[in-house]
């Protein structure tokens, strides 16, 4: 019962001052206390991610603690300890504390930490885990949620995100730290004396720098496009500026009040490229400075957004499908070396044009669950298999990896691609949005829509099984005036078609996701976030016009949140 939990930390003499504040300030507000301690913040698949405060169900030093408990005794387990662990963090509040909590647990634990003296981008942790040849890495961030959360990432040995096996593995030695208060923490000066506490930063920038040079695929194109950049307050400024100078890109414009971090993130309402009002500031500064191309970067700078203008001077932000099929078409089209077993790697979630434009340039798709882990973890299978030979992987929500040097998603990869496609069509006197009109023409008009809907606390939880129950059960047959032609059960790893009702199996692992497959390549998607108190629902819609696929798409939408609207 959440009560317990309340006074046992209400009675720990030896709380964190701050804390036993704020645990004051809620003692009264009954609502607020369930909802900080009726659970342990979950460690999923991805990590954890929570409101910061006191509570077991809070990011704080305890909770943070814990995790990292677990992932020494993970460490340990493999026989890699005397690897080390590579820590990371962004600009939000507490992420340093964090990022050093977590190097005192594992120093108790005799197991090194190597950790930056001032924030990175998390696509750049990745590869300093590689690079470093560590046994794991964490960054700390709550990557584009609001200023009132921080999370916790863990990395495996080959700088990819746990795959299913370990995460399952890692999650039970958190979950077996009973008590989280007293977790055992080394004192931090003396762990940098005796060497298990590493400070490391410019070494590992330049050997980035110098992989990030690969990006590039036609170095000697004219790059006269003129570049308006926003890291919205994040962690990307500094190699992304580096990146594009070393790729012959001159004219670039930072916009100065989002450059220095802000936990606040007080520019906007929220700093995920996602969302269009992230761009209000860079769109700005582009209409003064004539700019070709802007780009923007969430905090971690895992994640890239896009805008470019249109024939009237307004700026139009692309979606995340947009970017990737318009950088996968040109990686495709202009490298020197196209393989035969070459490979796009994309999300069950993401768009079909990827798979189209792949089918054009006579390569494979493969599809993943969502979540760049299971790309990372499809890379390093096949760079052992020598079965494919990976050329791009992507998800819908802003997530880009160019090339394996990393193996998470890499917004600083990607705003040097994408800026070298802008440039490559601008000398040919087109804009992005009029290349990606020729690839609609040329292969159809894929269109894509994401709702997601917030349910807080443990009644939102409830909320989020009741919906997706139904969904589960209802037998839907039609949607949008579409009808459906299989059912996709990712948690019981069933394709079900309803015409004849034949089942067979989906060679994926696990999930709580649902999707749709109706006729004509339309589908829709419900998926629970793991990592914020989300349900989300993707849509895809494809046609001969763009008239029609809007049609068909707000016709989905409609069928959808009827049925929604029922239930909530």
């Amino acid at each position: 019962m959440w009560k317990n939990e309340y006074d046992r930390w209400r009675e720990f003499k030896e709380m964190d001052e701050k804390l036993s504040s704020q645990l004051k300030e809620i003692e009264d507000d009954e609502q607020s206390l369930e909802d900080a301690f009726y659970k342990n913040l979950e460690f999923g698949t991805g990590g954890m991610r929570g409101k910061l405060g006191p509570g077991t169900n809070r990011m704080n030093i305890y909770t943070i603690r814990r995790a990292a408990e677990g992932l020494a005794t993970y460490v340990n387990d493999q026989g890699l300890s005397n690897r080390g662990v590579a820590i990371a963090y962004d600009s939000r509040y507490m992420s340093k504390e964090f990022a050093v909590e977590t190097a005192r647990v594992l120093g108790y634990h005799g197991i090194p930490s190597y950790v930056f003296t001032s924030l990175r981008p998390t696509p750049e942790l990745s590869f300093a885990v590689r690079h470093l040849k560590t046994a794991a890495g964490v960054v700390v961030t709550a990557s584009h949620n609001p200023p009132e959360y921080n999370g916790f990432k863990a990395y495996n040995e080959d700088g990819g995100q746990l795959p299913p096996l370990q995460a399952e593995s890692m999650i039970g030695f958190v979950n077996k730290v009973e008590n989280e208060l007293n977790v055992d923490a080394a004192d931090q000066k003396q762990l940098e004396e005796d060497g298990l506490l590493h400070w490391i930063d410019e070494k590992v920038d330049a050997e980035y720098l110098e992989q990030l040079k690969s990006v590039t695929i036609q170095p000697d194109i004219k790059k006269d496009i003129s570049l308006v950049f926003t890291p919205l307050h994040g962690t990307a400024r500094d190699l992304v500026q580096k990146g594009l100078e070393q790729s012959g890109f001159s004219s670039v414009h930072i916009v100065e009040e989002q450059a220095q971090p802000d936990p606040e993130f007080s520019t906007v309402a929220s700093p995920n490229p996602e969302e269009h009002q992230a761009f209000a500031m860079a769109i700005e500064q582009g209409k003064a400075v004539g700019a070709d191309l802007l780009l923007a970067t969430d905090p971690d700078a895992d994640r890239m957004g896009a805008a470019v203008p249109d024939k009237n001077g307004e700026y139009q932000v692309l979606t995340g499908n947009q970017t990737g099929a318009l950088m996968l078409d040109y990686i495709l089209e202009h490298s020197p070396d196209v393989p035969d077993n070459g490979l796009l790697i994309k999300t069950i979630v993401t768009s079909e044009f990827g798979r189209v434009i792949a089918d054009a340039h006579n390569i494979g798709t493969l599809d993943t669950l969502t979540g760049f882990k299971f790309i990372g973890e499809k890379i390093k299978e096949y760079e052992q298999s020598g079965e494919y030979e990976f050329m791009f992987g992507y998800e819908e929500s802003y997530g880009y990896l160019v090339k394996p040097f990393a193996r998470d998603k890499d917004a600083v990869q990607a705003a040097i691609l994408i800026a070298e496609v802008g440039a490559y069509y601008k000398n040919q006197g087109k804009t992005l949005l009029d290349a990606l009109e020729e690839l609609y023409q040329k292969h159809g008009y894929f269109l894509e829509d994401l709702q997601s809907v917030k349910l807080e606390g443990k009644s939102g939880a409830d909320k989020i099984k009741t919906i997706m129950e139904d969904f589960r059960d209802a037998g839907i047959t039609e949607a949008g005036g579409k009808k459906v032609v299989a059912v996709e059960d990712y948690s019981t790893m069933t394709r079900h078609y309803v015409e004849g009702g034949a089942t067979e199996e989906i060679e994926l692992p696990t999930s709580n996701v649902l999707k749709f497959i109706l006729e004509d390549d339309c589908w829709f998607c419900l998926r629970p976030s793991g990592t914020e108190p989300k349900i989300k629902f993707y849509y895809g819609a494809k046609s001969g016009s763009r008239k029609d696929s809007e049609k068909i798409l707000e016709a989905l939408k409609e069928t959808v949140n009827d049925r929604l609207h029922a239930l909530i």
